[in-house]
């Protein structure tokens, strides 16, 4: 049997019985195909057609962009079959049929590959048409569109070239908008088109309609390969070989008059979640001028009064999909004299805070289960809530110096500052080569300028509306966006901006508010959003219930672990005492230590730091109250708390040749000989952690009295205390049980002193892999394990972080010598089989020991997945990833179940 290339809207099942089940016809027929076919069965009014499928386009690109055998024949085949559903033929001179091309992958990639209207006209079907329809204005609009597609997105022809002739006929006619051109204009347009076409190429335009569907067709699979769309689906996570269907479909015309419009809208408000339709039309238009944002658009609820028959449709068509799919759509459609025909539907692109509304809403609803509902919002959607915003009085405030440029609308939110940058490919040099904070500006974005948007820290355009091509992929990506500012005119020429009078150059800053939809001269601060979204807070709620894991904050001063308990930390999993000691008040108490030349001055310096410490750990229990604190003991090497050599000796050298100061000079001679005998080939595994509490017992036994005075202080005081004393970087057993049976007689002496007992653990930190090896013997010893993955990784590994990624490791990435970055996402086959080893070990000999992550990757979704899998009782990490770690902790539970 030959294999079947082509599908017909109205063969659904068989592409079912084909694929296995839905998801395999999405694959098959891709996203917009397959919905096509699923409207077409449930009776919505669909124009008849059919789609390629996505392995037809596999094959075309595998067999040197040939159509594989049978394909066209298939073609021919569904376009007869359209031919008898609508009534006329294809290429007729006297009733022709036209037909739109677009391509359709199983996941959405909007504006990221291309689309073909109006294919079949030429002079002698563009005459039958004038005929039929006494409209010659609207067939030589159709025509000229054709030429202008085909010749963009077929031949190559560049934009500019045909949008300048359109403007030289308004300009010549007095004219503002297309609508306005008349039929002999659009007739002259298209000739001088068409020569455009013939002098960009050195070929004419086909007139042939079965070369035109032949050539568009390959358009389209060529464009699933096209910069955008493979920058597109980089940015996405969408797999490159999964390729595109094309969707062939009888043209309905929106350019028919008055009575006739397109548009795009949405089933709720995808910038808020609100429970209402949203989206652009126009009245006399086709599609591509609602999404290029050419023409200023209607709100769709406008469309109510102008066609409230059709409106009153588009409404109960829109919920039966939304049930139906059980999912907020994003659909186009086109009305014809007052017809509705339904073009697409796909579930829609969001914003962060409306795909959190909107999944609480329909479990509210009752059509998704909370599961669902969790499992709908991802991580990175958790996280743009806690994304700077601007604050509302420094708006205010800006607003009355008069730095408010303009406004427009909001259509992606969020604070976004940066220096103006107005095209694609001057935004990403400026960011990735140069490190600038951009905000790309154009007068609309197309699907060519994909690149700089994902590189901008925010969009800015004076046109389009709020289903443009500019607010769908600042949606996707998180960029917070404002389109439509009418009132900004844009230079492209002088490179300049110019709103009211005022100018801004190319490279001035701007604070733009996609909250709101302003736009402000300068830079405006930002600040954290607070954290009181009532549909974030029930979302994480379910996960919560889900959830296995447990989640703490790495939190050092008791204002973070305040910040990370009203995020929903159930403990602290790291607070690293040494970076108490770099306060100013400190630093210099910490320096005599390390300098003196007698216990009697380390212990005199030591008696100063201990209130300090002692204060410190009393306010992260007071902020912790009932919930466990896992506190470090100092773990880096000691010269970090004194100048670095090098400034050192510079000064030093300075001083002895002025020959002034002498107090001075003795003082940084002083400090430069301690720094020279404490120097290290390499310090990171040189005398630090467990290896410097064993030589410099005082240190870590000061801390242990802290942590011990300040928990019976704030038990007095009522609070739950639950104290865990954590030993850092260990390699061998011997160096814990040397170390802990010290602290363990401090830990008592204070409790004996106070005559108050408190709970307390002493524990290890794991990120050694001697230590891991050997997690039978040291679970002997301690009580809880957490593992510090930043410093496992580079031990691990054999490389230090900070010079691999300054160096090499993007170069391994690159080339795909390491499939992921370690320091960002656990590496399973080793760090992760440490880790198993560890847990499982250490748990047969101390069954109920605690083990936890306290590295930077104990906020990373992948590596949650990870310590779920392993079995570890809790995550920790930064209090401002405490909420998508609550989200990740249950998609993993949600996974493995």
């Amino acid at each position: 049997m030959a294999d079947k290339w082509v599908y017909r809207f109205e063969e659904v099942e068989n592409a079912e019985q084909a694929a296995g089940d839905w998801e395999g016809v999405r694959g098959l027929l891709g996203g917009k195909g397959a919905n096509l076919a699923d409207m077409t069965r449930l009776e919505i009014p669909v124009p008849p057609g059919y789609v390629i499928t996505t392995e037809a386009c596999n094959a075309y690109l595998a067999k040197d962009e040939t159509f594989p055998d049978g394909m066209w024949d298939q073609v021919l085949e569904a376009m007869a079959a359209t031919e008898k559903a609508s009534g006329r033929k294809f290429g007729d001179p006297t009733d022709p049929l036209l037909v739109s091309c677009r391509s359709g992958a199983k996941f959405s990639m909007p504006g990221m590959m291309d689309t073909v209207l109006n294919i079949g006209l030429n002079d002698e079907t563009a005459g039958s048409l004038i005929e039929q329809t006494q409209d010659e204005r609207f067939v030589y609009d159709a025509y000229r569109r054709l030429v202008q597609m085909f010749g963009s997105v077929v031949m190559g022809v560049p934009a500019e070239p045909f949008e300048k002739v359109i403007k030289e006929y308004q300009e010549k006619k007095g004219v503002e908008r297309d609508t306005e051109l008349a039929a002999e204009d659009w007739k002259a347009i298209t000739e001088r088109f068409k020569e455009i076409v013939k002098k960009e190429t050195g070929s004419e335009f086909p007139t042939k309609p079965t070369d035109q569907l032949r050539l568009a067709i390959e358009a389209v699979f060529k464009s699933w390969n096209g910069k955008r769309a493979v920058d597109y689906r980089n940015a996405a996570g969408i797999a490159h070989d999964l390729c595109t269907g094309v969707n062939i479909q009888t043209m309905v015309f929106g350019n028919m008059g008055m009575d006739s419009g397109t548009g795009v809208s949405t089933t709720r408000d995808i910038s808020t979640g609100e429970d209402v339709i949203e989206g652009d039309y126009l009245l006399n238009a086709q599609g591509e001028d609602v999404v290029a944002g050419i023409r200023i658009t209607k709100p769709i609820e406008e469309l109510k009064a102008d066609m409230p028959e059709a409106y009153a449709e588009l409404e109960s068509i829109s919920q039966r999909l939304e049930k139906h799919y059980r999912e907020v759509q994003d659909v186009e459609f086109t009305i014809e004299h007052g017809k509705l025909w339904m073009l697409q539907t796909r579930d829609s692109k969001r914003t962060a805070q409306a795909a959190v509304r909107i999944a609480a809403d329909l479990a509210d609803e009752g059509l998704i289960t909370r599961e669902e509902a969790v499992s709908r919002i991802s991580p990175d959607q958790v996280d743009f809530f806690l994304h700077p915003q601007f604050d509302i009085e420094i708006m205010k405030a800006a607003a009355k110096e008069g730095r408010m440029l303009a406004s427009g609308l909001n259509v992606s939110p969020g604070a976004a500052v940066g220096q103006v940058a107005l095209d694609a490919d001057k935004a990403e040099a400026w960011a990735k080569d140069e490190g600038r904070q951009v905000i790309m500006v154009r007068p609309e974005t197309k699907p060519d300028d994909v690149h700089g948007m994902l590189a901008a820290q925010g969009i800015l355009t004076s046109r389009g509306g709020r289903t443009s091509h500019a607010a769908l992929v600042a949606r996707q990506f998180g960029k917070p966006a404002v389109v439509g500012v009418s009132e900004m005119r844009i230079d492209l020429d002088k490179r300049v901006i110019s709103v009211d009078g005022r100018e801004i150059q190319e490279g001035d800053w701007i604070s733009i508010d996609g909250t709101r939809g302003e736009v402000y001269l300068g830079q405006l601060d930002t600040m954290v959003p607070d954290f009181n979204d009532p549909y974030l807070l029930k979302i994480l709620s379910w996960a919560d219930d889900i959830r296995r894991l447990g989640v703490w904050a790495n939190a050092d001063y008791p204002s973070d672990a305040e910040r990370a308990r009203g995020y929903g930390a159930e403990g602290i999993g790291l607070c690293r005492t040494e970076h108490m000691f770099f306060e100013a008040e400190r630093l210099p108490i910490v320096q005599n230590m390390i300098l003196a030349e007698s216990a009697e001055e380390q212990a005199e310096a030591l008696n100063k730091l201990l209130p300090y410490q002692r204060e410190d750990f009393a306010g992260l229990f007071r902020a912790m109250d009932g919930r466990p604190v896992i506190i470090r003991l100092i773990d880096p090497p000691l010269h970090e708390f004194l100048p670095s050599h090098d400034e050192l000796l510079i000064e030093v050298t300075r001083l002895r040749e002025s020959g002034k100061d002498a107090d001075r000079l003795k003082e940084q001679e002083r400090l430069l000989s301690a720094v020279e005998g404490m120097r290290e080939s390499n310090p990171m595994l040189g005398l630090r952690g467990v290896r410097l509490g064993i030589h410099m017992p005082a240190v870590t036994e000061m801390q242990v009295r802290a942590i011990m005075e300040a928990a019976i202080e704030v038990s007095k005081e009522g609070v739950d205390v639950h104290p865990e004393i954590m030993i850092p970087l260990i390699s061998h057993v011997n160096e814990l049980k040397t170390q802990q049976a010290t602290l363990e007689r401090v830990a008592k002496e204070v409790m004996a002193e106070q005559q108050v007992d408190v709970d307390y653990k002493f524990g290890t930190m794991i990120e050694i892999p001697r230590a891991a090896l050997t997690a039978r013997e040291v679970a002997e010893v301690a009580e809880f394990f957490s593992f510090g993955t930043n410093d496992l990784t580079q031990t691990t590994y054999g490389i230090s972080r900070d010079d691999a990624e300054a160096s090499f490791l993007v170069e391994y990435l690159e080339k795909e010598i390491l499939p992921a970055n370690p320091f960002q996402s656990i590496d399973p086959d080793g760090v992760g089989r440490l880790m198993q080893i560890a847990t499982s070990e250490g748990r047969e000999t101390r069954p109920d020991l605690e083990v936890g992550i306290c590295g930077e990757h104990g906020g990373d979704p992948d590596s949650i997945r990870l310590c779920h899998q392993y079995g570890l009782d809790y995550v920790s990490c930064s209090p401002f990833r405490v909420p998508v770690a609550r989200l990740a902790a249950a998609h993993a539970a949600m996974e493995q179940a």
